[in-house]
């Protein structure tokens, strides 16, 4: 499929590139900066804010066993019931949040994590729905998920090949055939040598659906950069400040650059435009400063023409230099002056040599 539609707007390779300002942790427990965080993703330009809807009793257990606890990385030491209770947006929040997000007239979805918060979304009347890289194999969910028929987007981070086919399956198989998969690499903060964006262009042609880009790099250059392989969805991690010291803050993008996303990201499919080799209006005027042949000497009516009489140069107004060993040895019809374009007029027989 080569679109899906959220609220109203068209999503795919012939579309503008559908921006999403991942909000996720970045509220930090106040909700005025939740209301913050959407005023400013509208502000920047972007099509749509995304939060998570969990608590940490619906997404993990209380528990300090091994099995349980983060050993390294950006959140190394916590507990994962620790770290989701820190992070949660509580669900007594998410009215307030698609309330003002309709009033900004900024799309607002999410990514629920169980049943429960399905439920919860469609009361809300969420418009789309996201499934996150680490519930690509919550098959359960996924069908779940797609009953409601409304989009989904499906993040593929650590998913192989027959895992995101047996996501996409689930979709379609319950009744969801607006599907959209983003390239994702789960590392908080990703490198850039990770994200082998070729293999956008082969999770699009593999599936024929709507593909894009989770990208949890620092830059915005990765995620430009996908849209030349196929990208139509950019899904950045969003804060109003990236020294704020929240789970996600350190890897987030901040308003400027979001806004700088937003106005890249549109350059760059611009650009794409189509398969064309006609000459562009930007190009006119510049035609006559191509090389072309002209006469360098004077030259006497009925002299043959030598090659140290004639030069590629510029500008354009003479034949093109594809003829430069044609007229070699042809004789001027007339007086030739230094600076003269090289013209048919002033050869005899040309035409004769030429179609020889």
């Amino acid at each position: 499929m080569n679109r899906i539609t959220i609220n109203k707007i068209n999503i795919g390779v012939d579309y503008p590139p559908y921006i999403v300002a991942e909000m996720s942790a970045n509220h930090n427990g106040n909700i005025d900066n939740a209301f913050k965080i959407i005023e400013r993703a509208k502000k920047a330009g972007a099509n749509a804010i995304k939060i998570q809807t969990y608590t940490a009793d619906t997404i993990t257990i209380e528990s300090d066993l091994p099995d349980f606890k983060i050993n390294d990385g950006l959140w190394k030491g916590k507990t994962l019931y620790d770290l989701y209770e820190s992070a949660h947006t509580p669900w007594d929040w998410h009215k307030e949040l698609f309330d003002y997000a309709k009033k900004l007239n900024i799309t607002l979805f999410s990514s629920p994590f169980d049943k429960s918060a399905v439920d919860l979304l469609e009361d809300l009347n969420t418009p789309a729905y996201k499934v996150a890289s680490f519930e690509i194999v919550d098959i359960p969910l996924i069908k779940y998920i797609a009953s409601t028929k409304k989009p989904i987007i499906i993040s593929t981070g650590m998913a192989n090949e027959i895992e995101i086919e047996e996501a996409v399956t689930a979709c379609r198989d319950s009744g969801c055939n607006e599907i959209a998969l983003l390239h994702c690499v789960s590392g908080y903060p990703a490198k850039v040598s990770d994200y082998n964006l070729k293999t956008i262009s082969d999770i699009k042609n593999r599936h024929n659906l709507v593909v894009g880009i989770s990208d949890h790099t620092l830059s915005n250059i990765t995620s430009v950069s996908s849209i030349s392989h196929g990208a139509s969805i950019i899904e950045k991690h969003f804060t109003l400040d990236r020294m704020a010291g929240g789970p996600d803050d350190s890897f987030s993008l901040e308003p400027n650059e979001l806004k700088d996303l937003c106005d890249t990201a549109y350059i760059a499919w611009t650009a794409q435009g189509q398969v064309d080799y006609s000459k562009k209006s930007s190009e006119i005027e510049n035609i006559k400063f191509r090389r072309s042949l002209y006469f360098i000497q004077d030259i006497k009516k009925g002299d043959k023409i030598k090659e140290e009489h004639v030069k590629s140069i510029r500008p354009g107004f003479g034949m093109k230099p594809k003829f430069l060993k044609s007229i070699i040895g042809l004789v001027a019809s007339r007086d030739i002056y230094k600076g003269t374009p090289v013209k048919e007029k002033y050869l005899l027989d040309f035409k004769n040599k030429i179609n020889k």
